[in-house]
């Protein structure tokens, strides 16, 4: 909380209309996104790239954590998806990775090879998502187990591959003065 106190007036609403710019692009590419394109986890791209731009531009504690409570709490208020209130854990479960990699790796974001290690394992957490979900719809647990390796498997693919955008996303912002 010092850290928020410490700063100017000026930057408090940058960190904070940046943090609502990320989260408002996650909630509206995840519902563009929403096409039947039988493609598992294809919308997990620009999540995971828009929480590490969130985690990397805003130099807060849990920036990413934020962000995603604010895009999930859009999805859950616009309806989408089948999990109702526990949708919000799709959003919040890989923020957290990424936050605890930026005290783990604080230059995550300067190579590739650390930002595909922290999006597989973000990425990784839509099984454990997924799993909560559909237990509690009633699915039977040998098909959840299937339903869940399909969609962590195409998320985790499609989170690398947003991933490998943000080294040169943050140099060019880092060259530009932006942050």
């Amino acid at each position: 909380m010092n850290e928020i106190n410490s700063l100017s007036k000026r930057k408090k609403l940058e960190y904070l209309l940046f943090l609502g710019f990320c989260a408002v692009f996650i909630f509206i590419t995840k519902a563009l996104l929403r096409l039947h394109l039988n493609i598992p986890g294809h919308s997990m791209f620009f999540m995971i790239f828009f929480l590490m731009l969130s985690n990397r531009c805003v130099p807060l504690r849990y920036s990413a954590t934020i962000c995603a409570i604010l895009s999930g709490s859009m999805a859950i208020l616009f309806g989408m998806g089948k999990g109702g209130p526990l949708l919000i854990l799709k959003f919040i479960m890989p923020a957290m990775i990424i936050d605890f990699f930026s005290y783990v790796i604080p230059t995550f974001d300067q190579k590739y090879w650390t930002c595909i290690l922290v999006a597989t394992l973000a990425s990784s957490t839509k099984f454990i998502s997924s799993f909560i979900v559909d237990f509690f719809l009633g699915m039977d647990t040998q098909l959840i187990v299937y339903h869940c390796l399909i969609k962590s498997c195409g998320a985790i693919i499609f989170g690398v591959l947003g991933s490998l955008m943000i080294p040169m996303v943050i140099a060019r912002l880092k060259a530009y003065d932006i942050i």
